[in-house]
């Protein structure tokens, strides 16, 4: 694109922004880029980056056009008006940003817990780590897990244990991950499993395996099965059933317009090679439209992203 005083001012926005969420500090964490019309008042076309349900909300609104998200899902649910959607919400994607994953629940063999439901029947005095972060996506979806288990998080402490909201991922070189080895937790829920999984083996923990019961209470709202296998995690005893946190929505309303839809489209292709994302090399885009474990289609493609993708030649 040429350069000039609209785009040069633009990529600097958005090139210090990039910088901030990249970095230690905690407060530069999600992004928000506004764009109004030239001369106009509106700042309207709202671009939001996060990890929450508040971007749904925020695009069912109209108060943003269009966000991302970590996992699926949550916005599946929305779109199905399943768990804490009353109703069907109008929401499309325009591609779901590859990244296979699962949720974990990591626990010092001590304890002799085999699986997720015994947390509750056997009612242990544990320090449970979850995330800190109480507006991430992870939180309510770890309330659901453990309510359609058969226990409350919050109601680890009447039995004697503690729900300890702290930290980010466990990081295998991090403070949650150096807690869980030495103790001083007893067990972390959490995701990122191909960022720590084989460690916590190593350490000797116990990856809990939920009840085939369990995931069908939460396929019926919305959520999708998974697997840690043991074909990636040879310590593994066997594979694990449990949830998945797989996918990175991009999505907008079911009613935005088609041209700006397009323009998204166009957008993330021409700059494929500008994106970082999980993988090695270019974003790929040609991937992005279609299913797989890594990128899950349980919402729909808006009508214009389906037409660009088609026409590209990444739908057959």
């Amino acid at each position: 694109m040429p350069a000039s005083p609209l785009t040069t001012r633009s990529r600097i926005v958005l090139e210090i922004a990039s910088e901030l969420v990249g970095g230690p500090d905690p407060q530069f964490k999600q992004t928000k880029i506004s764009f109004r019309s030239q001369g106009g008042r509106d700042w309207s076309r709202n671009f939001y980056g996060s990890s929450t349900f508040e971007m749904i909300d925020l695009v069912v609104k109209g108060e943003a056009m269009i966000a991302m998200m970590n996992p699926v899902g949550p916005l599946s649910m929305a779109y199905r008006g399943k768990g804490r959607y009353a109703s069907p919400q109008p929401v499309r994607t325009i591609g779901v940003i590859p990244s296979e994953d699962q949720f974990v629940a990591a626990i010092r063999p001590e304890f002799g817990i085999k699986n997720f439901e015994e947390i509750g029947t056997k009612k242990p005095k544990i320090r449970i780590g979850l995330r800190g972060q109480i507006d991430h996506a992870l939180t309510p979806m770890v309330e659901d897990m453990c309510r359609a288990a058969g226990f409350d998080i919050d109601g680890i402490a009447r039995w004697g244990g503690a729900a300890v909201r702290e930290g980010n991922i466990p990081w295998p070189d991090g403070p949650k991950f150096a807690a869980l080895v030495k103790g001083e937790l007893g067990a972390v829920l959490d995701e990122a499993a191909p960022a720590w999984v084989g460690q916590a083996l190593d350490a000797g923990m116990v990856i809990l395996p939920m009840a085939e019961a369990t995931v069908k209470k939460l396929e019926a709202v919305g959520y999708r099965r998974a697997t840690i296998r043991k074909k990636d995690y040879p310590k593994l005893p066997a594979d694990v059933l449990t949830i998945d946190f797989s996918g990175w929505p991009i999505f907008v309303r079911a009613d935005a317009p088609d041209d700006i839809v397009a323009q998204m489209c166009a957008g993330l292709d021409a700059r494929k090679h500008n994106i970082p994302w999980e993988g090695e090399g270019p974003l790929p885009v040609e991937r992005m439209c279609r299913e797989a474990s890594d990128t899950p289609q349980d919402v729909p493609l808006h009508p214009a992203a389906e037409r660009y993708w088609r026409e590209k030649g990444y739908l057959k």
